[in-house]
């Protein structure tokens, strides 16, 4: 009877230090578990500030002309300049590149929301940095994130804090960092792809998941409608990547991710002042998209985007309130719209305002740009450049070189 129950007792015995074994041994894999995904967590917050580091540089501004204080996103709304430039390793334009891309994005911290105006690339206005009116395409290939965002703030009457610039090639690599992006593509098109390869990119008209060329050629194409469409497009493909960045199913992903801004990227922002923009995210995405209106205007062989006066007045208003701040009065910086302007003697009689002329298409501003044809390489057919017809009143300036495809459309 005595030796039945110590049999008993040993078998308790055993049955609790095998208990005791896989308690611990669960714990172990567990602890296993979060240091790795601690330790990954530190590689990528380390990886993610090596990045930025590496990406910032000075603009040259001691802050916006139109603070009379040093922001601070932890508690001040504040504005950032989206730049998406024409750079890419064929054009080897790094130097002379254009704003392809431009977008105005404010932040307000109380609301946790952001409001995004796409500025078209071929919008008439004063550039500040050459004295004269001009494409805001331009302003970038005349001074650089600098030069853009003083034409962008003598624009909106806003002070532009921030800037993020991108090229073609952070573009594509993102989108592909987060595995594609759903989007509506509105028609058949064909388009060049980021190393200018002619009709490289085909995409059918309906919803479909892109990767990153052909987000890319989404963004880009304008052949069967305008800039403002093509501004809404890229719109779009912001938004989805947002969302789609905001939702990563694997933290493996930010990886590759990081890479492909980090190495694609220059901004004006320290890594500590871009992860106070991580509440906007985490706090889900509340963006209004905005696009800037107006007409077509061809006052001689080049197009432009006209403004519509009070269209813009109103879209000022509306980001100097989101910013909550009053107009810092235009009239009083120096070199503004009303100040001065530019008038080409050369030019011939303006139409209409609002109307194309009825000869000529309205995208043909140059000489198309001479890319690959049939059986050709890209060294036996260089890139031509073109002279920009302002360039007769401005030799001391380099005026930028406008780019067109088989269509006359500007790239």
């Amino acid at each position: 009877m005595v030796k039945q129950k110590n049999m008993r007792g040993r078998r308790v015995t055993r049955k609790k230090r095998k208990l005791r074994k896989g308690v611990l041994i669960t714990l172990i894999i567990i602890g296993l578990a979060l240091v790795s995904v601690v330790g990954y967590g530190s590689y990528l917050y380390v990886k993610a500030n090596n990045a930025v580091s590496d990406s910032y540089e000075d603009d040259g501004r001691e802050g916006s002309d139109l603070r009379d204080f040093e922001v601070d996103p932890n508690i001040d709304n504040v504005s950032i300049l989206i730049i998406g430039v024409d750079e890419n390793e064929h054009r080897d334009n790094a130097e002379t590149s254009r704003s392809d891309t431009l977008m105005l994005a404010t932040f307000n911290r109380e609301e946790g929301s952001v409001k995004l105006v796409s500025i078209p690339r071929d919008t008439l206005l004063y550039v500040p940095e050459v004295g004269r009116e001009d494409k805001i395409t331009h302003a970038h290939a005349y001074g650089g994130p600098k030069a853009t965002i003083e034409t962008v703030e003598n624009l909106m009457d806003i002070p532009v804090d921030y800037y993020v610039r991108v090229n073609f090639h952070a573009f594509v690599d993102v989108v592909d960092a987060i595995g594609g992006i759903d989007i509506d593509v509105p028609y058949e098109l064909t388009e060049s792809d980021s190393m200018d390869k002619r009709d490289a990119i085909h995409l059918l008209a309906g919803e479909q998941t892109v990767d990153g060329e052909e987000a890319l050629a989404f963004a880009r194409t304008r052949k069967l409608d305008n800039d403002i469409e093509r501004g809404k497009r890229q719109m779009e493909v912001v938004n989805a990547v947002a969302d789609k960045a905001a939702s990563l199913s694997s933290v493996f992903q930010f990886d590759d991710l990081i890479a492909a801004v980090g190495n694609n990227m220059n901004t004006n922002m320290t890594f500590n002042e871009m992860m106070t923009f991580i509440k906007y995210a985490t706090g889900g995405l509340d963006i209004e998209d905005m696009t800037l209106e107006g007409s077509d205007y061809q006052p001689g062989s080049t197009y432009y985007w006209l403004l519509d006066e009070p269209a813009l007045e109103e879209t000022k208003r509306l980001l100097q309130d989101h910013l909550e701040i009053s107009g810092s009065s235009a009239e009083g910086v120096e070199g503004s719209q009303e100040e001065e302007s530019y008038e080409d003697p050369n030019a011939e009689e303006p139409a209409e305002e609002g109307t194309y002329e009825e000869e000529g298409d309205p995208y043909q501003e140059e000489e198309p740009y001479q890319e690959e044809q049939p059986g050709e390489s890209y060294e036996e057919e260089p890139y031509q450049e073109e002279q920009d017809p302002y360039q007769e009143e401005v030799p001391q300036e380099e005026v930028p070189q406008e780019e067109t495809d088989e269509y006359g459309n500007p790239l």
